[in-house]
């Protein structure tokens, strides 16, 4: 009967440990302020709403604000680039891909997208190397790298062509 208590009692504190490093616990912990954690979230949902709307003025103007309550959120990062590319400001969104990629280098979508915008820049090779970046991070496949993949194999297609 006691091993069995105990054993219960340990499972229930590797539970407890488990949920105070989880990634939702973790980020509430290095958020400096409780207004960035509530003010960023808010611009972020309201950011990602835009995006699915097509309207990336507003998404990056939402992202621009939840990038400043948070600088170190890549997936802000990562959208606000995606939103500048949206329009036409490569420039930029190599910029907030690059600030993504500083903050978490394995950031799938960021590799896929900045790869994307290395197409449309005419660099292939530049667009393959973040390929050859997600082929390693992505041990079992991924859907970035399947999406990359196919881009660059139609840019290459229409060079041929």
């Amino acid at each position: 009967m006691n091993r069995r208590i105990l054993f219960t009692f340990a499972l229930l504190v590797i539970g407890v440990a488990w949920a105070a490093t989880s990634p939702q616990a973790m980020s509430k912990k290095k958020s400096g302020s409780e207004s960035a954690e509530t003010e960023a979230p808010s611009a972020y949902a309201a950011g990602e709403k835009a995006i699915k709307a097509k309207d990336w003025d507003q998404a990056i103007a939402h992202l621009t604000k939840a990038v400043a309550s948070n600088p170190e959120d890549a997936d802000a990062e990562n959208l606000l680039g995606y939103s500048y590319r949206k329009v036409g400001k490569l420039d930029l969104a190599l910029e907030h891909y690059g600030r993504a990629l500083t903050l978490n280098p394995k950031h799938k979508g960021a590799h896929e997208y900045i790869g994307e915008t290395y197409l449309e820049l005419g660099d292939v090779v530049k667009a393959e190397e973040h390929l050859g970046k997600l082929d390693r991070i992505c041990t079992f496949g991924c859907e970035e790298y399947d999406e990359l993949k196919a881009a660059i194999k139609a840019f290459k297609s229409k060079g041929s062509s």
